[in-house]
């Protein structure tokens, strides 16, 4: 297969040029050019932030099947970065003293949440009737998926929503968990519009003039289909609702502008830009996939490994990071950071594949961070480059 060369490179004025030594942006694209010479990817965007601010943004070979080429303003779809975008969204309704991380979502509801209807948008809670621990989530448990969900209510065998574990005794990733807190902000006493929060919050504030929540009708002019792991191209699915936990379309380019903006923590007071990345609760298993597997006995869990909002934090090399994937059957995601040097590498690939290259890129883009590649994708990363 044919490399679509670098569609375009955007330099911030002031930036000067790429970073160079243990931050070789030659070898990363190395690394893409021979996975894309072999086939074995066939589309991939990446961006670097120093410093807080974007230095540089590239895209590489195909968006679609008919070969056009993938740039850095393709629209590509987020997964579950979106999860990382929507607790910056709650963080600053925190700062604004509408809502208390730490408080009972029943303060936020004008009802018992098992006593509203069902409801296709959001998930089952009439299933929670009867069990009361409910009650003891709150905003930061859900945003740290410590809610004792399985990650959907329909992955049950039964499809019935349930506590597998008390609220808040340990990490276990719950898309449900975010959906939930989508639904105490929009149907309980506050009444937000999510999409439109989260667009002027985070979109408007970042120029990321081609991000949205669901579909818009510009974004197929433009667009990234996906790629499965058995080679097929599937069409981009045009997502009608605004999804908490992963309905978020974007570019590399926008991305990299929330990135940077995360980094540096605009939009949100101090407290509350530290709070984004403080370790809540330790991970305390061997992957994060299956969800609800058992915990490691205490001197086999990594060391710094915990839950951060909307993100997982660890500590590596360079002092403390935190990263957050975005995958589904044709989309791998990644976007890792580095506090002290407000620092990240944000990957997205429209091919599934491309998530094996990801931790090899990661330390040629980036150094050594520590980042639990085998963690975050499971034994199968144990044998992927480095």
């Amino acid at each position: 297969m044919a490399f679509t060369a670098l569609v375009s490179t955007l330099i911030l004025a002031g930036c000067g040029s790429a970073p160079k030594g243990p931050t070789d942006l030659e070898l990363a694209e190395a690394t893409i050019r021979d996975a894309m010479a072999k086939g074995e990817v066939k589309g991939l965007a990446l961006a670097v932030i120093e410093d807080g601010q974007v230095r540089t943004v590239r895209s590489y070979g195909h968006r679609n099947a008919q070969g056009l080429a993938l740039q850095t303003g393709t629209v590509m779809y987020g997964a579950s970065l979106t999860k990382t975008v929507f607790a910056y969204t709650v963080r600053q309704l925190a700062d604004e003293g509408l809502i208390d991380l730490d408080a009972s979502i029943a303060t936020l509801l004008d009802r018992p949440l098992p006593e509203y209807p069902k409801d296709s948008r959001y998930g089952p809670w009439p299933d929670l009737r009867g069990d009361e621990r409910w009650r003891a989530l709150t905003p930061r448990i859900l945003l740290t998926h410590r809610s004792g969900f399985a990650n959907f209510a329909f992955l049950e065998p039964d499809g019935k929503l349930r506590f597998h574990f008390d609220p808040g005794a340990r990490y276990a990733y719950s898309g449900e968990g975010l959906i939930l807190l989508q639904f105490v902000l929009e149907q309980g006493k506050l009444k937000l519009d999510l999409g439109q929060e989260m667009q002027r919050r985070v979109f408007d504030r970042f120029g990321m003039t081609m991000t949205s929540m669901k579909w818009r009708a510009d974004f197929g002019v433009n667009l990234a289909d996906g790629v499965t792991e058995d080679r097929q191209w599937k069409p981009h699915d045009p997502r009608s609702r605004v999804r908490a936990a992963g309905s978020m379309d974007t570019t590399i380019e926008d991305f990299a502008r929330f990135a940077a903006g995360l980094v540096r923590g605009d939009g949100l007071r101090r407290e509350g830009r530290a709070d984004m990345t403080r370790p809540v609760a330790p991970i305390t298993t061997a992957s994060q996939f299956p969800t609800l597997q058992p915990e490691l006995p205490v001197a086999q869990r990594k060391a710094g490994l915990a839950a951060g909002l909307g993100m997982v934090v660890f500590d590596g090399p360079q002092g403390p990071g935190y990263f957050k994937g975005g995958h589904d059957d044709q989309t791998g995601n990644t976007m890792v950071c580095v506090e002290r040097r407000r620092a990240c590498v944000v990957l997205l690939s429209n091919d599934v594949m491309a998530e094996r290259l990801y931790p090899s890129l990661v330390r040629r883009l980036l150094g050594d961070t520590g980042v639990p590649f085998v963690w975050e994708y499971g034994e199968k990363a144990a044998s992927w480059p480095r």
